[in-house]
């Protein structure tokens, strides 16, 4: 199966693009949120801004860890479906963005607004089970992390762009007032705009597909009568789209016919005639899906985080150790980082996120072919802990640069990219992997869109522990370490 040949490539465009929007939007602020939580208390350290920053990624993914099994619910029922979720989604999201920076007191406004952006947001899980639904191949599951790749990298890009324009740009903007008022508002802003044009793009190019009950008075038909003619016919594919979805041999869906003249269904016609209840969701299979995806997310979200946090770490000095009774004994006893500036630390989230896509788009097919799912899945996930590993040993690297000076030369980035080129291998196969498992452990298709909520949920609590819980060790351990030396002197 090639990219041009997936099935309902237009529906899939119109997802696709959706979920295009959502990354930029929550890492552009990673450019520009320090500054605004220095602003605050100008006497607080650097380590206290950077738990304040954590506390803000927090409240997204908490958020959206104890709504998205609502909002999945909803988009199973008759009372809503998948468009409509969607649409609220990227809506709420895009309101709380713009609304986020234009105001001065921002003490408590960025984590309010953040948390109510994750918890309207369910959007995630309701896209992979759209997709499950109108695209058998499973290879389209991959689109959505090669959209995340994309949008982590040009994210922090317009963040830093685009904030304090008045101080950035002085000839343009330093005589208007209103960006020295709101020095952040223009990242905000044109995020705002990215959701809301993809929300209209949901609306007007997006068939609802998957409906307990489909009938001509559901809310996604509300505006039918409004759209244009050629958006009109697009709801001539819903039986296509209907009828390719795998169902269950015991209840088989029911064929829906679109009337002529409203080009819309115009009586309720049961999709299944049962639900499978949400207590008998939670099988075995279901249940060791869901352990091992929490796991992914609690280690991959806190990779993530460290991987800004041990390249900037200072470099030991072997002449003015740290504490002073430090001695490095090798293989497990030795401290220090890369020290490496923001610059150098951006240029290689860039090459982890530029490597993740190539192999997304022209490795990871072919391979995921041959191997299948399970055992791809299995195979790649060994990729992690050999990254984990690997990690700290590069901060005694042989360096062309003495300390305390940031590690340079050719070893040192030999290192970092072999380092990161495991990394990248293990996310690029284990991410849309899991995510297939989670759909194809689905018990009934009644559930589906609820599994994958509850599959979000997970990794989203898995997103907002694994990171505070890194952090804390990988600071504590040091702090431990030095009280021990501190004691024996």
């Amino acid at each position: 199966v090639t990219w041009r040949s997936l099935s309902h490539r237009r529906q899939s465009i119109v997802l696709t693009m959706a979920r295009s929007s959502e990354p930029p939007t929550q890492t552009s602020t990673q450019a520009y949120m320090l500054y605004p939580l220095k602003s605050f208390d100008e006497s607080l350290s650097d380590s206290a801004i950077a738990v304040q920053a954590g506390l803000m990624v927090e409240c997204f993914t908490g958020a959206q860890a104890l709504t998205t099994m609502l909002w999945e619910s909803l988009s199973d029922s008759e009372k809503a479906g998948r468009k409509t979720i969607l649409m609220i989604g990227l809506l709420g999201t895009s309101e709380n963005s713009a609304d986020k920076m234009l105001t001065q007191k921002l003490e408590l406004i960025p984590m309010f607004f953040r948390t109510m952006s994750g918890a309207s947001n369910g959007n995630v899980g309701v896209m992979r089970t759209m997709v499950s639904e109108i695209v058998q191949e499973k290879k389209a599951f991959s689109l959505f992390l090669i959209c995340f790749n994309i949008g982590v990298i040009i994210g922090p890009i317009l963040g830093g762009v685009l904030a304090q324009p008045a101080g950035s740009y002085p000839k343009l903007f330093e005589h208007i007032g209103f960006f020295k008022k709101f020095p952040y508002v223009a990242p905000s802003s044109l995020s705002a705009l990215f959701l809301f044009c993809a929300s209209m793009r949901i609306f007007l190019g997006l068939s609802e597909i998957c409906l307990a009950h489909y009938s001509s008075s559901h809310p996604s038909l509300i505006f039918v009568d409004l759209r244009s003619l050629a958006v009109q016919r697009r709801l001539r594919h819903v039986q296509p789209l209907l009828t390719d979805v795998e169902m269950s041999p015991v209840t088989p869906i029911t064929p829906v016919t679109p009337s002529s003249s409203k080009h819309a269904p115009q009586k309720s016609i049961p999709r299944w005639k049962h639900k499978l209840p949400f207590r008998r969701i939670f099988t075995y299979n279901v249940i060791c899906t869901l352990i091992s995806h929490i796991l992914k997310a609690m280690h991959l979200g806190t990779s993530s985080n460290l991987c800004f946090e041990f390249p900037s770490t200072p470099v030991n000095d072997p002449k003015y150790p740290d504490p002073p009774s430090f001695v490095r004994k090798l293989p497990l006893t030795f401290t220090g980082g890369l020290g490496m500036p923001p610059r150098d630390i951006g240029l290689t989230m860039s090459i982890l996120r530029v490597l993740g896509i190539m192999m997304q788009i022209f490795i990871h097919p072919i391979i995921s072919t041959k191997l299948g799912t399970f055992k791809s899945w299995r195979l790649f996930l060994y990729c992690s802990p050999i990254a984990y590993i690997l990690v700290p040993y590069q901060s005694i690297v042989p360096s062309k640069t003495w300390p305390p000076t940031e590690k340079d030369g050719i070893l040192v980035w030999v290192s970092l990219c072999i380092v990161l080129f495991i990394q990248v291998t293990g996310r690029t196969f284990a991410l849309p992997a899991m995510t297939i498992l989670v759909n194809d452990a689905c018990p009934h298709p009644s559930v589906l869109g609820r599994m994958h909520g509850i599959g979000q949920s997970f990794s989203s609590a898995g997103r907002t522990i694994g990171p505070s819980l890194g952090g804390a060790l990988y600071g504590g351990t040091d702090d431990h370490d030095k009280g021990q030396h501190d004691g024996a002197d």
